[in-house]
């Protein structure tokens, strides 16, 4: 597993450098089909985490409508936003600066093949991290995602979000974990096409009552990641490689 932080990036260049990956692992894995029938040594295959913050943006997902866009082209102009259609599952979302994007270019035939798995180990890697921070998190039914529970004076709080596109089993796209992240951002949209008086989108820090450090909260996610899918990462990366 390699992992590379990818820093401040603007949405379209994380997702052709997305798409490269995913390209490169798609044949190294079809190559080592042939080289198996062959009775050939085969190929290593690099698979990649990759976390990043993104410029202010919204993408749609392709189960999305554009009615939960609650900005027109020249408002999303004025007021400095990009706006992407895209082939990730779900609906509206938004990233920005202060948001933890991670994307794993993962081939699940070397993990596991449930889509569903998969999506619940996303999840399992954010819960872990939360946990860490005295925060108790979890799942809620028909949702995907992390939340915090609804308290007497809270509604159910969405914490982190997650949309996955898979090509011949190599995963991309992946989860958006607020931090630091700008919540009124997200009153441009109706977030996730969710539109429920008892549910709300929320930050770490919001939780928390502070600014978190996004190099701590990224070394916790990566340590539970390794745990979650039981991978070791490649001697030599490093939280700021990239």
């Amino acid at each position: 597993m390699i992992f590379q932080d990818l820093g401040l990036i603007r949405f379209s260049d994380a997702w052709a450098y997305q798409e490269q990956r995913l390209r490169t692992l798609v044949e190294t894995k079809l190559q080592n089909r042939t080289l198996q029938k062959e009775g050939k040594t085969t190929l290593a295959q690099q698979h990649y985490l990759l976390f990043c913050e993104h410029s202010p943006v919204f993408t749609l997902g392709k189960s999305g409508s554009t009615d939960n866009l609650l900005l027109s082209t020249g408002e999303l102009e004025d007021k400095g936003f990009e706006f992407f259609k895209i082939n990730r599952g779900g609906d509206i979302t938004y990233h920005g600066p202060g948001q933890i994007v991670g994307y794993p270019i993962f081939d699940l035939e070397c993990f596991f093949t449930d889509v569903h798995r998969y999506v619940r180990c996303l999840e399992e890697a954010v819960i872990r991290t939360l946990d860490e921070y005295g925060l108790e998190s979890g799942r809620v039914k028909d949702y995907t995602g992390v939340w915090l529970q609804a308290t007497d004076n809270k509604p159910l709080r969405k914490i982190c979000a997650i949309g996955v596109h898979l090509s011949r089993g190599v995963t991309m796209h992946g989860f958006a974990f607020n931090v630091n992240t700008n919540l009124e951002h997200f009153r441009y949209i109706i977030p996730y096409g969710i539109n429920d008086a008892d549910k709300d989108v929320t930050s770490l820090a919001i939780e928390l009552g502070y600014e978190v450090e996004m190099d701590e909260v990224k070394n916790k996610l990566k340590r539970h990641f390794a745990q979650v899918f039981d991978f070791e990462y490649d001697m030599g990366t490093s939280i700021n490689e990239g």
